[in-house]
């Protein structure tokens, strides 16, 4: 008997030593001491072997494209929606297809190998639409790529944007999205929430709503988006993204709130990154920093996962496609610095968003032969280096591998 890859004597995240068999692009044993043939052996001793890194959102249609047309001079999310406003009119389908393939590459290197990006809809040309479903066939085999239908400028602000979301998901795009505390009225918002959430039931689609992105703690479409997932029968299927106001909520409501969303098995999505980036920009001091209640949360019983967000674009100027980079952040942002929050804050970038994406990803015989060696021997000491990934694996093929950086000192001590 052989196998195609063997992954010798790595170390899991619970701190346990196995080799991991793959064959046919399945995991097919994770025991110590395994010593079948194998058409490839990667030496994994000392190193930590993980589960793929995931970004549950992203957006890929505007990534790379910083400075296009212009800076973001308030560091605004406002600008910033405004600036893409500009730039969705006049870029083109091919520009955004060769941003996006070479984001996928940056990312693959990093060792994510599922992303979930929203596809603003709303553009009446649908280039970006059609470009994303393009570069989401380009990349099958290696990155799974999960596709959102954004109405960015509102469900009902926009236009017709209610069409352009059907008519996106009638063309492939996998989740409904929506955007409600960017509606006109805190009544249109709940009614977008409402309206997604029985797209989606109708259709079978799991939801992920840009919710409350915002300072104001009367911004409160989590409520709803909670209220409706019970009432239309979506538990486990729905994620809030952002959720930046219960930042700044009352603790008393928050106390009601936690329970609710539990209840409805509705994921949280913050985005550490953008969130501290973007909000408290009205403030003076003390200045909010806007990340949503990650540990409160956590502590209800709500599943948890962080994203990344933006790369480069109207929103963001930094950001390098690592999800350790994201988790490093998220950690500090919401204190979370005891040695389980830092494990925690680990599994927030590959367990968990696996589970908000419906993904059959883990290091268990049967699952997806996918996974990443970091040059690091356990979750915390990862997220303090943000080591080179040694080897990535997708569906039991290489495809990403990084020599660890090599520092020779001169220094007379």
């Amino acid at each position: 008997m052989s196998i195609d890859i063997l992954v010798k004597g790595g170390l899991l995240a619970d701190g346990t030593q196995a080799d991991i068999a793959i064959s046919d692009g399945i995991i097919t044993a994770v025991e110590p001491g395994i010593t079948v043939e194998a058409g490839e052996v990667i030496d994994a001793r000392g190193k930590l072997v993980t589960q793929p890194f995931i970004d549950p959102h992203f957006h890929m249609d505007a990534t790379l494209s910083y400075g296009r047309p212009r800076v973001n001079a308030s560091g605004t999310l406002l600008e910033g929606i405004s600036l893409w406003g500009e730039l969705k009119q006049e870029q083109t389908r091919e520009e955004i297809v060769a941003r996006a393939l070479e984001y996928c590459r940056q990312a693959v290197g990093k060792g994510v190998l599922a992303i979930r990006s929203h596809v603003d809809v709303t553009d009446p040309n649908f280039r970006t639409v059609e470009a994303l479903l393009e570069v989401r066939e380009a990349v099958r085999g290696v990155l799974d790529l999960q596709l959102v239908a954004f109405p960015q400028d509102g469900w009902y602000r926009a236009p017709g944007a209610e069409r352009q979301v059907v008519r996106a998901l009638d063309a492939g795009v996998d989740v409904v999205g929506g955007i409600p505390h960017f509606e006109r009225t805190m009544a249109d918002g709940a009614a977008a929430v409402r309206a997604a959430c029985e797209l989606a039931a109708e259709r079978g689609l799991r939801v992920d709503l840009h919710c409350d992105e915002s300072d104001d703690p009367l911004s409160r479409h989590i409520e709803t988006l909670a209220a409706e997932t019970i009432r239309c029968g979506l538990q486990g299927r729905v994620a809030g993204s952002h959720l930046t106001s219960m930042h700044s909520m009352d603790n008393y409501y928050v106390a009601k709130l936690l329970p609710l969303i539990a209840e409805a098995g509705v994921a949280a999505i913050p985005n550490p990154l953008i969130n501290i980036t973007l909000q408290g920009r009205m403030d003076t001091y003390p200045k909010r920093r806007g990340q949503t209640r990650v540990p409160e949360l956590r502590a209800a019983g709500v599943t948890v996962a962080f994203g990344q967000d933006c790369v480069r674009d109207p929103w963001y100027p930094l950001g390098s496609g690592d999800m350790l980079e994201v988790a490093h952040m998220g950690l500090h942002v919401a204190l979370m610095t005891a040695p389980d929050q830092m494990r925690a804050a680990f599994q927030m970038v590959t367990e968990t968003p696996a589970q908000v994406l419906g993904l059959d990803f883990g290091l268990a015989p049967g699952k997806r032969g996918s996974l990443v060696v970091l040059d690091a021997p356990d979750p915390i000491e990862a997220l303090r280096l943000r080591p080179a990934r040694l080897a990535v694996i997708s569906d039991g093929r290489v495809v990403a591998r990084t020599e660890p950086a090599r520092t020779a000192l001169s220094a007379g001590f």
